[in-house]
């Protein structure tokens, strides 16, 4: 089935595809397609904060994929979220809003990209922005994405802020001005108590232009390439096989599994490997599905007393009455909370210029998660090394666009990054034996107080070991994309996604990916009006 020719078609309608869906759109002239492979983002629980336990690993909300057997880890192999919806991992996520540090971006313009450094791309972070405090030097008001503070308040994680002050970790009361240092609590992408995702922000205000059109359950098996020029895509809806033309540029935003995928599929990566599983080559990139990155979090609790935590709280279902009503009432409380609450920002040693370690800190344990919460009350100190060394990769094995790929992240396969695990754990045991956390008798649950020599630690760093969901640079500027995030060899090609990161970001993912589809589409229309001209 033929649907006719586009200016511009936009593969994933996730959080960089809504920002693109929006910003390319806007002119009424501009013809945009955008396909979503998932479903439509109506599900309650995708509104609602704590509805990310009824979304991730819920085949409605999520791929549901899976990592292969992971040495670092034991052999384990961990489930891998990834939206499935429109607002794509950003209907199910955390809801942090974090940009990372300035040397981060600094970095990256550093290694050849001009243009990417922070004092670019701070103005993209601003632009779509609404900050709860307004317009300031660091933030914007009036933008699509709404920022707020948490609307809950928990005893257990004000003493765990004042412990890590004894620690000699400062207070932070804004992680987002490019030096997050400090202990202080998350801003999360909520509006009044809801989830604020990035289909509520960029898509849904503008599904009634008319020149925008979204097809959801679009699986899109491949780019059209013609001459070296991409010309369209090759998709499926049900059993129904499409095509779509275009006359400007196909731009991929499945995110850091789905864009690499597509790539290889069309021909784009290691020549070698795509004809082994027989496909034509058409532009030898090896490094398409290389270089992943993601942040792996040491789930470390300690069970305590004299203090409420949610344990405790949702025991039974008098607790969890009380904890909707006070949602239905008043917006608050465990059913507003992101997953995770207070953040912390430190170095695992001194010779760090910046923080590489990030706490995610919770009035809660549980062993796994998804599973039941422990029956006892207690908290937990999630930290993760947010500059791993160790680089794996998300690679297809079958031509077949129903067939995940292959993840295989190496978390701790760089002997850094098993040092830092390490340390991480020690460090979190000296926050937690500070004086402010000293009347609630904590007792360590988890990697357990057994571990304490370098080689135990690293060995309980690959048993607590798991994903914070926050997979990058499988496309990699300098390597698979350019600056301009054009795709090397073939024209008419962008990959706008958190995909095209060189190195992760220190700290979540998600604002950093609207800010690259924010500067991206200006990219794109500045292209658009070049060729106009």
């Amino acid at each position: 089935m033929e649907m006719g020719e586009f200016d511009y078609i936009i593969v994933g309608g996730g959080s960089a595809g809504c920002v693109l869906a929006n910003r390319l759109s806007a002119d009424p002239k501009t013809r945009v397609l955008l396909l979503e492979a998932g479903g439509k983002d109506d599900y309650i629980w995708i509104r609602v904060p704590v509805g990310y336990l009824y979304c991730i690993g819920n085949p409605r909300t999520d791929w549901c994929m899976s990592t292969e057997a992971e040495q670092g880890l034991g052999g384990r192999a961990l489930k891998y979220p990834r939206g499935r919806v429109l607002g794509g991992s950003s209907s199910i996520n955390g809801m942090i809003y974090m940009r990372g540090q300035a040397a981060d971006y600094d970095g990256w313009r550093q290694s050849g990209n001009t243009g990417w450094g922070w004092d670019d791309v701070l103005p993209y972070f601003k632009r779509a922005e609404d900050h709860y405090e307004g317009a300031s030097e660091f933030h914007g008001g009036g933008g699509e994405i709404r920022v707020e503070k948490q609307r809950l308040r928990w005893e257990i994680l004000e003493s765990f802020r004042d412990a890590c002050e004894q620690q000699g970790i400062p207070h932070s009361r804004d992680f987002n001005t490019g030096d997050n240092e400090g202990a202080g609590f998350f801003q999360v992408t909520q509006r009044s108590g809801w989830r604020w995702s990035a289909s509520d922000a960029f898509l849904k205000p503008v599904r009634t232009r008319a020149n925008l059109k979204v097809e959801t359950g679009a699986l899109v098996d491949r780019v059209i390439i013609e001459e070296g020029r991409a010309v369209g895509v090759a998709y499926t809806i049900g059993r129904e096989k499409r095509e779509a033309r275009t006359g400007g540029e196909v731009i991929l935003a499945a995110g850091a599994i789905g864009s690499p995928a597509i790539l290889e599929r069309s021909g784009i990566g290691g020549a070698a490997r795509l004809a082994d599983l027989g496909i034509a080559p058409v532009a030898d990139s090896p490094e398409v599905g290389a270089n992943l990155q993601d942040h792996l979090q040491l789930r470390c609790a300690w069970r305590v007393s004299g203090v409420a935590t949610l344990n405790a709280r949702a025991a039974n279902i008098f607790g969890k009455a009380l904890i909707g009503m006070e949602y239905a009432l008043r917006r608050t409380g465990p059913m507003a909370m992101a997953p995770s609450q207070l953040g912390v920002f430190t170095r695992s040693n001194p010779r760090y210029a910046t923080a590489n370690l990030e706490y995610h800190v919770q009035p809660l344990s549980l062993a796994a998660f998804g599973g039941a919460l422990d029956p006892f009350p207690a908290f937990t100190a999630s930290v993760c090394n947010l500059r791993p060394e160790s680089r794996g990769t998300s690679r297809i094995t079958s031509t077949d666009a129903a067939t995940a790929p292959s993840i295989r992240p190496n978390y701790l396969s760089a002997e850094e990054d098993r040092r830092v695990a390490a340390d991480a754990i020690r460090i979190t045991r000296a926050i937690v034996a500070q004086p402010a956390l000293a009347r609630y008798h904590p007792e360590e649950v988890r990697p357990g107080i057994a571990f304490q020599t370098e080689e135990e630690l690293q060995a309980a760093a690959g048993e607590i070991g798991t994903t914070i969901f926050h997979p990058v640079g499988t496309a990699a500027m300098g390597a698979v994309v350019d600056g301009e995030l054009r795709v090397t060899g073939v024209r008419g090609l962008r990959v706008i996604d958190a995909s095209v990161m060189p190195a992760i970001t220190s700290g979540n993912t998600n604002a950093p990916t609207m800010m690259i589809a924010e500067k991206g589409a200006e990219m794109v229309l500045k292209s658009g009006r070049s060729r106009g001209a």
